[in-house]
C-alpha cells in the first residue's frame, strides 16, 4: 500500500483514478522530484529518461517561462484574470501564487481532466484574500464546457490571460487542435494574450519521436511533438510578441530573477509564445 492509498486528504486519489496508466501530470511531477506518482508514472517516466536525460530540464525552464510571462502579463499587460488550461500538479511558482504576488486581487481558474490534479489544486492552491481561485475539472477538448463554467468566475467583459502550457500536445490530431485553440481564443475579449507551450522534438528528433511513441503505447496520455512552424499557427489571429515562438529557456531570459527556476540556458524541447488578442 503507498502513502497515497493510506492517507486522507489531497494525498487520496479518488476512486475514479486508473493507477494502472501513466498520466502526464504525474510523470511530470515525478521527473521533478515530487511525491504525487504512481508506480506506473514512474516506469513510463523513466522510460523517457533513459533515452532523454535532460528531460528535467525542459520541465523547469518551463515553469521558468510561466513565471516570466506571467509577471509581464500582470506589470506591463495589466492583465488581472487567468484561465490555466491544463494545470498539472501543484509544484513552486504556480500561475496564481506569481499573479497575486504581483497583484494580489487577480482571479485565476485552473482547469485539468485529472481528479488527482483537482484534488490537490483544491486542497493547495489557495487564494490571497483579496484575489480568488478557482478550479474546474475539464478537458481542453470541451473549450465550450471550459467557456462556460469559468464565467461564473472570470468576468469576460476584461481581457484574460490564456494559459495553455504543455497541453495542446496532447491533443494529437492536428485540425482537432487547432480547432480547440481557435475557439478559446476567439471567446477571449480584447486585450487578452494567448500563452502556449508546445512538446517538439527540434532540440532531440528521432529520439523524442521514438520516446512519445512508447508512452503512448503505455495506454496513457496521448501526446505528440510538432515543430516550430506548427506551434506559430496556434497563434494565428493573435499579435505574436518578441522573440516569436522560441524554446522556453530562451523567451525573454534577461527577466528571470534568481532561485532555483531561473532559465535553464540551454535550449529545451519546449517551445512557447505570446500572442495578443485584438
Amino acid at each position: 500500500m503507498s502513502e497515497h492509498d493510506s492517507a486522507s486528504g489531497p494525498d487520496t486519489p479518488p476512486p475514479s483514478l486508473d493507477l494502472s496508466v501513466p498520466h502526464s501530470a504525474r510523470v511530470w511531477n515525478y521527473w521533478l522530484g515530487g511525491k504525487d506518482n504512481y508506480e506506473a508514472d514512474r516506469i513510463a517516466g523513466d522510460g523517457v529518461l533513459a533515452t532523454i536525460p535532460d528531460i528535467p530540464d525542459g520541465a523547469r525552464a518551463e515553469r521558468a517561462f510561466l513565471t516570466r510571462v506571467v509577471r509581464y502579463l500582470v506589470e506591463e499587460a495589466g492583465i488581472r484574470q487567468f484561465l490555466d488550461i491544463g494545470t498539472g500538479l501543484p509544484t513552486a511558482d504556480n500561475t496564481h501564487e506569481v499573479a497575486q504576488r504581483l497583484a494580489p486581487e487577480s482571479t485565476i481558474v485552473y482547469v485539468d481532466n485529472d481528479p488527482l490534479v483537482m484534488v490537490h489544486a483544491r486542497a493547495l492552491l489557495t487564494s490571497t484574500p483579496e484575489g480568488t481561485t478557482d478550479y474546474i475539472e475539464a478537458d481542453l477538448r470541451e473549450p465550450e464546457a471550459i467557456l462556460a463554467k469559468s464565467s461564473e468566475t472570470l468576468d469576460f467583459d476584461r481581457p484574460i490571460g490564456l494559459m495553455l502550457l504543455g497541453v495542446v500536445n496532447h491533443v494529437v490530431d492536428d485540425a482537432e487542435s487547432y480547432d480547440v485553440v481557435s475557439r478559446l481564443v476567439q471567446a477571449m475579449p480584447p486585450g487578452s494574450h494567448l500563452v502556449l507551450t508546445h512538446s517538439t522534438a527540434e532540440i532531440h528528433g528521432e529520439p523524442m519521436r521514438q520516446v512519445m511513441r512508447e508512452m503512448n503505447e503505455r495506454g496513457g496520455t496521448p501526446i505528440c511533438a510538432r515543430d516550430q512552424r506548427q506551434i506559430e499557427g496556434y497563434f494565428d489571429g493573435t499579435e505574436l510578441l518578441e522573440p516569436g515562438v522560441v524554446t522556453c529557456s530562451q523567451w525573454r531570459p534577461e527577466d528571470t530573477g534568481p532561485g532555483p527556476l531561473a532559465a535553464v540556458p540551454d535550449p529545451v524541447y519546449l517551445f512557447g509564445g505570446v500572442g495578443r488578442i485584438d
